[in-house]
């Protein structure tokens, strides 16, 4: 019985899990039938929009501006030079480099022993030169005087002759008598011709003595000159430059001892492309004179300067291009000649043009709008003028339009976009802040002690913790580095 009821008990079991097994088989095979017979729908794809800032295209007109560099020279500047040589025996006090100078001032000179003894050498030339005139005057008078007597002579040798003839004539005379006194008249005539080649010569003799006497007061003049040349004076008010001579040195004639500079007569020469000269030119091809600012940055404390273009030089250069201008400063408070400055070109107006960020002008010229399925659209666009962040374009049918403010490569024609309006481009102003006493103090003093940091980047710094207020992220950096 025992054997029986094990048995019954494994058969009982064995048909349960047949019967488990079967149902699992049924409810696979109904499962995989169910998945074949079912038909798969594809979801509908959304297409991808991109937010893009645009910006609105404004046909205007706008002045370009030129930026260049240049440096200031000085309009009127004095090469003083030593007219003579010799020993420099005086010196103004303010003969030295930076010197202001005023015009008519005494700036040194040259020991004038040697000029002073050639005047005395011309002077005495000269009273010779006179003592011969009156010599010459006084023998032209005595000359003359000889050719009257030897004139009157002849006149009574000559009325002798006469007399004679007409006795003879008369049958009263002899011809012996005739032909003595003709030739007494010949030889009284000599003696004249001697006395006027006497009174020539002595008339040569006195143009000789005026042109000596001409002669002299030239050399004394001469004399004079440079004897006042051994003294410079300042020719107008201005500031010494390369001054290179001391009391007592001995100086070269025409040698270059300093440069007188006026600091208010300035001037700015800047090199510009030909394409950018050709827009400074007028219709008739004369140069226009655009207004120009000049700038000189002073590590925060920058010099500015308005001018005129006046000019350009004849030639290129040597191994240079494009085209050198020159523009006068009106006022040029503080700056000096050599400063190397930006310079700033106010071009011609012009008309029609839109401006636009210049990120958005692509390389192929052409820019993105947005029409009114708010999609891009690709056109071409002429570039007129780059004006920093900045480009004028012309194109048509821009006016008006949305144009993409910034091109980026995942952007082209016909993608869907949203646009987001942007008048301005959004600029990050630096968060300032003010700081107490002592945590400036503490910065100031970490600064100043840093030996790594460069000259010009400490003043930078220095000047920025004087103001009131402080740029937040500089103050943080510096803190993190001392531990603040």
């Amino acid at each position: 019985m025992r054997f029986l009821r094990q048995s019954l008990t494994g058969v009982l079991l064995m048909a349960i899990t047949l019967g488990l097994l079967a149902y699992a088989i049924h409810l696979i095979s109904t499962a995989v039938q169910e998945r074949l017979a079912y038909q798969s729908v594809a979801p509908a794809v959304r297409e991808r929009v991109f937010a893009v800032n645009v910006i609105r295209a404004v046909e205007t007109s706008e002045i370009p501006t030129l930026e260049t560099f240049g440096e200031i020279r000085s309009r009127r500047t004095l090469e003083l030079r030593a007219a003579v040589g010799g020993r420099i025996i005086s010196l103004a006090p303010e003969f030295a480099e930076g010197g202001v100078i005023k015009s008519g001032q005494f700036l040194f000179q040259v020991n004038p022993a040697d000029q002073l003894a050639e005047v005395d050498r011309e002077q005495n030339n000269l009273f010779e030169a006179q003592s011969e005139v009156r010599d010459a005057n006084r023998s032209l008078n005595l000359a003359e005087e000889d050719l009257l007597a030897a004139e009157a002579q002849v006149d009574v040798r000559e009325k002798a002759f006469r007399r004679q003839e007409d006795l003879q004539n008369r049958g009263v005379g002899s011809t012996a008598a005739v032909e003595n006194a003709q030739l007494a008249l010949t030889q009284a005539k000599q003696p004249v011709l001697s006395k006027k080649i006497a009174v020539a010569q002595t008339k040569a003799r006195i143009d000789k003595a005026a042109t000596q006497l001409n002669r002299a007061k030239l050399e004394l003049a001469e004399a004079k000159r440079k004897l006042s040349d051994t003294k410079v004076f300042a020719a107008f008010d201005g500031t010494l430059n390369n001054v290179n001579v001391i009391e007592g040195r001995l100086v070269l004639p025409n040698e270059k001892l300093a440069e007188l500079i006026d600091p208010y007569k300035l001037e700015v020469a800047f090199r510009v492309s030909t394409r950018q000269y050709v827009r400074l030119l007028d219709f008739d091809g004369s140069l226009i004179p655009s207004d120009v600012t000049v700038t000189l940055d002073g590590a925060g404390a920058e010099l500015t300067a308005i001018g005129t273009v006046n000019r350009d030089s004849v030639g290129v250069g040597a191994v240079q291009t494009g085209r050198l201008l020159y523009a006068t400063l009106d006022s040029s408070v503080g700056f000096k000649p050599g400063d190397f400055v930006t310079v700033k070109v106010r071009e011609p107006q012009v008309e029609n043009v839109v401006r636009l960020p210049a990120t958005a002008y692509g390389s192929d010229g052409t820019i993105l709008i947005v029409d009114e399925e708010n999609r891009l659209q690709s056109i071409p666009a002429n570039l007129v003028r780059r004006q920093g962040d900045s480009v004028l374009l012309r194109a048509p049918g821009l006016s008006e339009r949305n144009v993409v403010q910034a091109r980026t490569p995942l952007l082209g024609s016909g993608i869907l976009v949203r646009p987001l309006q942007a008048d301005t481009p959004n600029v990050m102003e630096p968060v300032m802040v003010s700081l107490e006493a002592e945590r400036r103090a503490r910065l100031v003093a970490f600064v100043e002690g840093n030996k790594y940091i460069p000259a010009e980047a400490k003043e930078r710094i220095l000047n920025q913790l004087a103001q009131d207020e402080v740029p937040a992220q500089m103050v943080e950096r510096l803190e993190s580095r001392i531990g603040g």
